[in-house]
């Protein structure tokens, strides 16, 4: 099988956590190679995301590479087998690759959270508002590259309005919530779907208003993906060249740690949604 042009996110991901099995079995890639009479491009390619794996191949590797956790071994080989072709296909080669990424990541989550300080999140943002963004951020865009990056934005909506809608919390800062990248009356209506959303019971929302004491994230925007095991979670953050995915055990439990504080900066979900009522009055 040719190598791909493009490994996705996910089949870096795969790749990756083959190659941590190898490691701690203290193999090298040409000695894992020899186990399944291939090469070590070929193992290479496959821990970078470049190429396939079958089940049979997962499972043999893990067998030699000692690995008895059962529940990872089936999440892994179920990555390996995986075909499907979500919504986000259609928009491959009209919009950058992490946009297919990041709504895959979404799509097999088992619980999403999200923090963000400055800027709506993007699973709860209007089309007005996601509009004014890419346009803001984005001038030298025009309108037809713009359209399908706010119609991709609306379509990642599925996993908390679908019909098996994954478990979403969202932290919001106050400044998020004042802040109008358009109108007023835009603004009144991003908050307004918000409300909708919470009280529909499809996502939950904190909020963490500006006269709270003690709290110093203003760089803690980020989203927390959960996997099928808490080993494969994934932490999504936003940079200056795209979104950086981070699956480092280390760095996940400093994420985890961050969420936990910023939760307890933040008011409980129903004191939140009296705060956003009240702003979305004063609009």
């Amino acid at each position: 099988m040719a190598p791909r042009s493009h490994a996705t996110a996910r089949q870096v991901r795969l790749g990756t956590e083959l190659r941590r099995l190898r490691e701690a079995a203290g193999l090298k890639a040409r000695e894992a190679a020899g186990l399944l009479n291939s090469t070590s491009t070929q193992i290479s390619q496959v821990e970078l995301g470049f190429a396939g794996v079958s089940e049979e191949r997962v499972r043999r590797l893990a067998a030699h590479y000692a690995c008895t956790d059962e529940a990872l071994i089936e999440v892994l080989v179920a990555m390996a087998t995986d075909r499907t072709r979500g919504w986000w296909e259609e928009y491959r080669g009209v919009l950058p690759p992490v946009f297919m990424d990041l709504a895959e990541a979404e799509h097999h989550a088992t619980f999403l959270r999200e923090i963000v300080i400055t800027r709506i999140p993007g699973l709860l943002q209007t089309p007005d508002y996601a509009r004014a963004v890419y346009a803001y951020m984005n001038p030298e865009l025009p309108d037809k590259e713009v359209a399908p990056r706010v119609e991709h934005r609306m379509r990642r909506r599925t996993v908390i309005e679908g019909a098996d809608p994954t478990p979403y919390e969202a932290i919001i800062h106050e400044v998020a919530l004042r802040l109008r990248v358009a109108d007023r009356e835009s603004s009144r209506t991003q908050l307004r779907q918000i409300l909708d959303l919470v009280e529909q019971g499809l996502v939950l929302v904190r909020v963490i208003p500006t006269d709270t004491d003690g709290f110093a994230g203003s760089g803690a925007s980020m989203m927390y993906a959960g996997g099928p095991v808490p080993r494969l979670d994934t932490g999504l953050r936003d940079s200056p060249t795209g979104v950086a995915f981070i699956d480092a055990e280390s760095q996940l439990d400093r994420l985890r740690g961050l969420i936990r504080r910023v939760e307890d900066a933040s008011l409980d979900p129903m004191a939140s949604r009296d705060f956003i009522h009240r702003l979305a009055k004063e609009l």
